[in-house]
């Protein structure tokens, strides 16, 4: 029998074809939704990230560093500037072996074992595709040299840049500071982007305190590059916002002449303007060049600079703490005067020294034989010691505290510079904090003189001074004399005054200022020596001896036989504080010249420069922009 055969089952097929191309539309229309709503994410919500993107892989946003601001002294002469030069860049984001480009590149430029250090910091500090300098200051035959070959070192490029420069030298080191190379820690406390283009930042002084403002504003450079990498044209430029430059208050001629006259001694000089609290000249003496620390100082230069004895790096004007010596009696006459301690008729008998009641020890006055019968005003005249023992014995420690106080000692001067100390003004609960160990009258009897842990900042010196010639106003004393934004006239700063001395009697000024004005003119007086003949301007001062090696006993210039036998180091320190003219202030002076007796001698030269130099010279000491 013949087998039958199965006929297809049409609507059972077209059903089954229908139900799988449905199937397949849904996936396909699932699929296009998903890649609709993908494109419109990636065209809408992500719109400006691929378009960044994009316009990176032709287009180079290159940062543009600001002209730092210039430095000039109160009369335009220029103190800071910058040089451009030719450095050489490394990108290392170019180069597939930095260490063979280094070594291929020392054979074209010598290389110096402090640039190799100083870019190594570089690299550790910077991103692979910035331009970190390897060499500055590069000579034409070395660029020349460099071009020739550049095709063999693809991640290397010669820029032009402005370096920093400080034409006086040494003279204004101090003062001005320097600017360097950015370290790691500079890092973590600057705004990074814009310092995106610079390598240099303020280290000291002036350069660092008015960093802000000296270093302005970075600018961006949108530039096309081709496939090498090399700038093909540019696309947009933001033009960077240099710094401001900076007048100071400070007289560069007036430096210059305290510099030469403290020359050969360590020591330091701090010139103010009383009435407005600017300073004309400020010296610490011996110096250093700032412009070896630039570029980064070799470590060998360096350490000489560190270890040397005479301490150039140590800005004595803020930092350095020497007893106040006699200089410290004129405020103490004052607050005796003022507590009603003492009257200006009140005398004693200076036999050449001073016994504490119920003690053996002796307090021997500078003057073996003694002064006789001492009066206030002889007292500051002739800086009788025994009369000071007997009136701080008097007053009291708490009363010396609290006129050196009020006239700024023991504190900052708040000076527009940095590392400035406070000094000190002992007392017994300093003491105990400091020494561990109770305060006794032996104490109070040295601070009175001067001595002891009495200790001040020649500014502190200087500022106290100004006060006195100014009977009581208090300003503080400052370098910024006005700055300058691009294209517009200088901005003038105003002094800023403090807590003035008050006293309740203000003929007190005139009977203490008398005294220092017979320190100057009177026979008697520790300055006539050199003041007391043919002044042309009146003037009033004190002279001072810092103690560095106890003697017994001293003669009547303030000097021994024993202290010209000592070695130079341990000879004592000549201190120096005055104003002039007497009536009308226009200058107030602090002299200290350590080891040598000539402070008073130094700040005359200084003194006669400003007041009679010659009249073919321009006459700046009153000039104030």
């Amino acid at each position: 029998m013949q087998k039958r055969i199965a006929i297809k089952n049409h609507l059972q097929e077209i059903r089954l074809i229908t139900q799988r191309s449905l199937i397949a539309l849904i996936i396909m229309l699932i699929l296009i939704t998903l890649l609709v709503i993908r494109l419109a994410f990636l065209q809408l919500a992500k719109h400006d990230l691929y378009t960044t993107l994009s316009k990176k892989n032709w287009l180079d946003l290159v940062p543009i560093e600001p002209t730092r601001g210039l430095i000039y002294d109160r009369n335009g002469v220029l103190l800071a500037e910058n040089l451009p030069v030719f450095s050489l860049d490394i990108i290392p984001e170019k180069n597939s072996n930095l260490a063979q480009a280094l070594t291929d590149i020392a054979k074209l430029i010598p290389l110096s074992n402090t640039d190799i250090i100083q870019f190594q910091k570089e690299l550790k500090q910077h991103r692979r595709f910035d331009e970190i300098p390897l060499k500055f200051r590069l000579t034409e035959a070395e660029v020349a040299r460099f071009y020739e070959n550049q095709y063999r070192f693809p991640g290397a490029v010669i820029k032009a840049r402005l370096i920093r420069h400080y034409p006086l030298g040494a003279t204004f080191s101090h003062v001005l500071g320097y600017v360097g190379r950015i370290n790691l820690d500079e890092l973590e406390d600057i705004d990074p982007s814009n310092y995106s283009a610079t390598n240099y930042i303020g280290k000291l002084g002036i350069e660092k305190f008015y960093e802000d403002d000296l270093h302005g504003t970075v600018g961006y450079e949108q530039s096309e590059s081709d496939a090498s990498g090399q700038s093909v044209r540019v696309l947009k430029q933001i033009e960077p916002i240099p710094g401001k430059n900076l007048y100071l208050t400070l007289d560069s001629q007036l430096q210059l002449i305290a510099e030469q006259a403290l020359a050969d001694h360590s020591g330091a000089i701090v010139v103010i303007q009383p009435a407005t609290g600017q300073i004309l000249a400020m010296v610490s003496e011996p110096t250093f060049d700032p412009n070896l620390f630039v570029n980064g100082i070799s470590n060998q230069a360096f350490q000489q600079l560190q270890q040397a004895p005479t301490k150039p790096l140590y800005n004595r004007t803020l930092r350095g703490l020497y007893p106040l010596a006699s200089t410290i009696k004129p405020y103490i006459a004052l607050e005796g005067l003022d507590s009603n301690s003492v009257t200006p008729q009140f005398s004693i008998f200076d036999p050449g020294w001073y016994q504490l009641p119920n003690s053996a020890h002796i307090y021997h006055d500078w003057k073996p034989h003694g002064h006789g019968k001492v009066d206030l005003n002889l007292a500051i005249t002739s800086s009788c010691d025994t009369y000071f023992f007997a009136l701080g014995h008097k007053m009291g420690i708490n009363r010396i505290d609290d006129i050196l106080n009020r006239f700024g000692f023991g504190e900052l001067t708040g000076i527009d510079t940095g590392e400035e100390v406070t000094g000190i003004i002992a007392s017994p609960a300093w003491k105990r904090r400091a020494k561990g160990i109770a305060w006794y009258e032996g104490d109070t009897i040295n601070s009175a003189i001067g001595q002891g842990y009495m200790q001040a900042t020649p500014l502190q010196l200087a500022q106290g001074i100004a006060t006195m010639a100014n009977r009581g106003k208090r300003l503080t004393p400052h370098l910024l004399l006005s700055e300058q934004d691009i294209g517009k006239a200088p901005a003038v700063q105003p002094a800023t005054a403090l807590e003035p001395v008050n006293l309740t009697n203000k003929e007190n000024w005139n009977i203490v200022i008398t005294a220092l004005q017979n320190v100057m003119t009177s026979p008697l007086g520790t300055g006539y020596y050199h003041y007391g003949h043919d002044m042309p301007y009146t003037i009033a001062g004190k002279t001072g001896t810092a103690q560095v090696y106890s003697i017994k006993h001293r003669d009547e210039e303030g000097k021994s036989e024993e202290q010209e036998k000592l070695p130079e180091t341990l000879r004592d320190h000549s201190l120096f504080i005055a104003f002039a003219p007497v009536d009308h202030p226009e200058i107030a002076i602090a002299v200290i010249a350590e080891h040598s007796k000539l402070a008073a001698g130094i700040a005359r030269k200084i003194l006669d420069y400003y007041f009679i130099k010659p009249a073919n010279q321009e006459n700046t000491k009153n000039e104030i922009h």
